[in-house]
Formats: structure tokens, sequence, C-alpha cells
């Protein structure tokens, strides 16, 4: 997957509408993906919710407190697409 989102835009609610690098887009609802405790509690105040911004660095979403998410995880949300299943590989010298 590791597609990079590159536009966010907060909408009503904890709605947020996404773009990612390669044109897929679409809204994602965070209360029914995220409980708003630890790092996420501030988000429980919308304003503070809709300062999210894009991190060009990492390509995803993240908020003032350092708080962030998962593009796979976001992308998979949008697109329907499964996350692919991590597979260790051995490493051999």
């Amino acid at each position: 997957m590791l597609q990079d989102i590159v536009e966010v835009k907060p909408l009503d609610g904890y709605r947020l509408f996404l773009r990612f690098e390669d044109g897929a887009h679409g809204e994602v609802d965070l209360a029914q993906m995220i409980p708003f405790e630890g790092v996420f509690a501030v988000m429980r105040d919308l304003v503070e919710f809709q300062k999210v911004r894009v991190n060009e660095e990492t390509g995803t979403i993240c908020w003032p407190n350092g708080a962030d998410l998962d593009p796979d995880v976001l992308y998979s949300q949008v697109t329907g697409e499964a996350i692919p299943e991590f597979r260790p590989t051995s490493l051999s010298c």
C-alpha cells in the first residue's frame, strides 16, 4: 500500500476528508476508529480535532500534540482494500 496522504480537510463531527498520492480519496469517521484516550484525549474537543494537518515527512495526518495515525489504516478505510499482511523474512549471512 504505502500511499502518502497529501490532503486533509476536517468535516462535521470527527470526520475527515482524505486524499492520497495515488488519487484515492474519501471520508473517514475517526469516532468509529479511535478511543479518545491517552494522546487522543485532547481531540474530544472539536476545536482541537480540527487542527489536523498533513505531515509531509511521514505522509500521514497529525495534530499539534504529536498524535498521528497510520496512513495504511486510513487508506484501507477510504478504499476498502485490505491491509497487506506482514510476513517476516529470514535474514541469512
